[in-house]
């Protein structure tokens, strides 16, 4: 039985494999993508819309403000560099929206297409718009990188034999729609740390110090954000659930990149 199960999805685990090879924007790793942005896009509006209306949103005004204002500057910067590396089309479908939300969650996330979230639980650590870009930068910077869709593409290989999503949305709705919400990290509870593998969460972190800079937040601030995150969850996993850097290891890896991110950075 075992032998004959792994005749039968090897060999189509393999060829999505060679076909399905994508490059992540500034770093050029090569990823796993087997579902069609048009096909994820729609999946995460439709998710993000059902959030939202199980969900409280902030009345406090000048924080949705920021929140809003963040996520907007560092949008139109992104959008600007891919426009000037004739990239555009990466970010075809996008169809960006800013919320906060009344959770004390010490969280935040981006789903595809430019879906965020941002807690009311982390602006106490955040403490002001800048810190607030270094998560919004992060967040955002999963879904540029496409970090959620590389592991859905995984799950859909690893539990349904690499059928296509709109298949599994037909077949198996319900399984589908908790790969989804797994493989994007909505309603984790450990934090802003959401739960991408070591490689992602690194990568995350180097693309978003670059977007907060393109945005004209000081990257330099992303150690000190850093430092408070650490200060707020002590008692956490060395390693945070052995998926993500520790905080030691993150501060060290964020100091090493800043001197490339100020090269983006303009007041």
């Amino acid at each position: 039985m075992l032998q004959s199960k792994f005749k039968y999805v090897w060999p189509v685990a393999i060829a999505t494999l060679i076909i399905a090879c994508a490059t992540v924007p500034i770093t050029g790793r090569k990823q796993l993508n087997i579902i069609p942005a048009s096909q994820i896009n729609a999946l995460s509006f439709q998710e993000y819309s059902d959030f939202l209306k199980n969900s409280k949103l902030s009345t406090n005004a000048q924080q949705t403000a920021m929140v809003k204002e963040v996520g907007a500057n560092i949008q139109h910067a992104v959008e600007r560099y891919f426009a000037q590396q004739n990239m555009s089309s990466t970010l075809n479908g996008y169809a960006w929206e800013f919320n906060l939300v009344e959770d004390s969650q010490v969280n935040a996330w981006c789903m595809p297409g430019g879906k965020v979230v941002v807690y009311t639980g982390i602006l106490p650590v955040t403490k002001d718009a800048t810190g607030l870009a270094v998560v919004m930068g992060h967040e955002i910077a999963h879904a540029i990188a496409n970090h959620g869709g590389e592991r859905m593409s995984q799950g859909l290989i690893q539990q349904m034999g690499g059928i296509a999503l709109e298949k599994a949305l037909e077949n198996k709705p319900d399984q589908t729609k908790n790969l989804f919400l797994t493989a994007f990290g909505i309603g984790t509870q450990v934090g802003v740390l959401l739960p991408f593998s070591r490689t992602q969460e690194s990568e995350a972190d180097h693309l978003g110090l670059i977007f907060m800079a393109m945005a004209g937040y000081d990257p330099r601030q992303a150690v000190d954000f850093w430092k408070r995150m650490a200060a707020n969850s002590q008692g956490a996993p060395p390693e945070f659930l052995s998926t993500h850097p520790s905080d030691e290891t993150r501060i060290k890896n964020l100091e090493s990149l800043i001197p490339e991110a100020m090269k983006y950075y303009k007041k």
